[in-house]
C-alpha cells in the first residue's frame, strides 16, 4: 500500500478542509510500542475505505479514564474540559477509537461536561464498513485458522457491543471458538480501573493469568482483542504460559488490514 500522511485537525483547518471524523487514538495507541500498530491498522483502513479523517496529534491529552477510575475525580474533569474545549473549538461531531475506556469515557462521561459526540468504536465501524462494501476482506491467511476472541469489559459489559467484533471475525474464514466465559460473562483481562498502572494485591493468581487459561483452553492459534490494555495483559499472559510459539494475539483493525493485504 503506498505511504499516506495523516493530518491534524489543525493541518484541515489550515487548507480549508473539514474531517468527517476523528480519530481518537489514545495513550495506549500514542505512546505503547505494541499499540501503534493498531493505530497504523486503523488508520489504513479508514484510508483505504476514502473516509476523509484527522487526530489531534499533539492536542490531544488523556480522556483522565485512568485518573477516574483511580479515584482522582479532579484530575479527570480538569483532563475532560481540556478536550472538550479542544474538539468543540474544532467543531467535532464524529469520533472513533480503537481504545474502549476512551470510548467509554468519551460516550458516556463527556456529555454531562459539555462534550456531545458520536462515538464509535472501532470494531463497529469496522463493521459497518464491511456491510456497506466500502472495504472487503477474504480469509486470507486466517482462512481456517482456529480464532478466538476476548470481550473487553468496557466495550462489552459496559456498552453491549458484542456483535460488531463477532461479525468481523466471520468474514475472516477461520474456525471460531468461544471461550467459556465470554460475553456478558466475560472476565476481565486485569487491566481495567487503573490496575494496568499499580502494584498487584495479594492473591495466588494474576487475574490475565486465569484469563489466558480461559484463552488456552479454546486450544485457538490466534486470539483477537480490541483494546490495547486488553493486548498488553494477554500477552504477558502468553508468554507467561511459555505459549508464545503457539498463540498469537491480534487487535481487530491489524486481522482485517492483513486480510485486506494493507
Amino acid at each position: 500500500m503506498t505511504e499516506f500522511k495523516v493530518k491534524t485537525l489543525a493541518d484541515m483547518l489550515a487548507s480549508g478542509e473539514e474531517a468527517e471524523i476523528l480519530f481518537w487514538v489514545g495513550c495506549a495507541g500514542s505512546f505503547d510500542e505494541r499499540a501503534q500498530k493498531i493505530t497504523k491498522a486503523v488508520a489504513k483502513i479508514l484510508h483505504h475505505a476514502n473516509i476523509k479523517f484527522a487526530i489531534l496529534g499533539a492536542e490531544e491529552a488523556c480522556t483522565g479514564d485512568p485518573a477516574k477510575r483511580a479515584g482522582n475525580e479532579f484530575l479527570f474533569q480538569m483532563l475532560a474540559m481540556q478536550n472538550i474545549n479542544t474538539l468543540n473549538g474544532y467543531n467535532v461531531k464524529k469520533i472513533v477509537t480503537a481504545c474502549p475506556h476512551c470510548f467509554n469515557t468519551l460516550l458516556n462521561e463527556y456529555p454531562e461536561l459539555g462534550g456531545n459526540y458520536e462515538v464509535v468504536h472501532h470494531t463497529t465501524l469496522i463493521n459497518q464498513l464491511l456491510e456497506d462494501g466500502k472495504i472487503k476482506i477474504d480469509g486470507g491467511s486466517f482462512k481456517g485458522r482456529r480464532i478466538t476472541y476476548h470481550d473487553s469489559c468496557y466495550l462489552g459489559r459496559a456498552n453491549n457491543i458484542y456483535e460488531a467484533p463477532r461479525q468481523v471475525i466471520e468474514k475472516l474464514d477461520a474456525e471460531f471458538a468461544e471461550m467459556k466465559r465470554s460475553k456478558a460473562n466475560g472476565l476481565c483481562c486485569g487491566a481495567g480501573g487503573a490496575q494496568m498502572f499499580k502494584d498487584a494485591e495479594n492473591g495466588t493468581k494474576e487475574i490475565n493469568i486465569e484469563r489466558t487459561e480461559d484463552l488456552i483452553e479454546t486450544k485457538s492459534e490466534l486470539v483477537i482483542t480490541a483494546c490495547p490494555f486488553c493486548m498488553t495483559m494477554l500477552r504477558d499472559g502468553i508468554k507467561h504460559q511459555n505459549k508464545e510459539e503457539e498463540i498469537q494475539a491480534l487487535d481487530l483493525a491489524e486481522a482485517v488490514a492483513n486480510a485486506m493485504d494493507l
